[in-house]
């Protein structure tokens, strides 16, 4: 593993993945994750109600500037634009959003890439471009409504058996008890969203999954 590759591996340990859609009070939820162990963050706006515009774009300067305070990586979904305007540190795109190869093209050598992928052929397509590949859904989740069918840690270890040195992060209903497992069949590291997002008390979440 090189060592843009080991720090970008190294990073995805705790990524937690939100939007507007899944905490009541975005900037303390995100600032309290930060305080409390994650090690990246994907701003990740979608939904009926999602912001767009002038205040999806303050919205994601205020997380910037949030995660560039604890040293974190800002990765933003989809929205190329938006993370060419801000300079992002990162996009993260589907299968259905923008061809890889295009988003690196825009966004250049030096920003992260991630990758969904559901399949060794979609990893295969990605690993040109993409700087990391998100594995999921791990677990059944409400999350996201095109999560896609549920495989376990199965596609995490033909991907790790097959590409040593990709950076790996695991996504979909994970909660603190599935991480070794995750970690121990590849993935470098575990995506959250609700487990973080929709907790009672998102410090003691948090601190729950950054000790393991």
């Amino acid at each position: 593993m090189n060592p843009s590759q080991r720090t970008i591996a190294e990073q995805l340990r705790l990524y937690f993945i939100c939007g507007t859609a899944n905490a009541e009070d975005m900037l303390q939820t995100v600032e309290t994750a930060l305080q409390c162990g994650v090690t990246c963050f994907q701003f990740r706006e979608k939904g009926k109600h999602a912001l767009y515009g002038d205040k999806k774009e303050a919205m994601a300067r205020a997380l910037q500037t949030l995660c560039r305070s604890y040293d974190v990586p800002f990765i933003i979904n989809d929205d190329v634009e938006l993370a060419e305007r801000i300079d992002a540190d990162g996009v993260h795109i589907g299968q259905d959003d923008a061809e890889a190869a295009r988003v690196r093209e825009r966004i250049g050598p030096n920003k992260w890439l991630g990758v969904s992928v559901h399949t060794l052929e979609e990893v295969a397509a990605a690993i040109e471009h993409a700087d990391y590949v998100g594995i999921g859904p791990v677990h059944p989740t409400n999350s996201k409504e095109d999560a896609g069918a549920v495989n376990g840690t199965v596609l995490i270890r033909q991907v790790r058996a097959l590409y040593r040195e990709l950076p790996i992060v695991g996504i979909g209903g994970i909660s603190p008890e599935h991480v070794p497992m995750i970690r121990n069949d590849g993935a470098d590291g575990v995506a959250v969203i609700s487990a973080i997002a929709s907790a009672p008390d998102v410090a003691m979440a948090t601190r729950r999954f950054a000790c393991l």
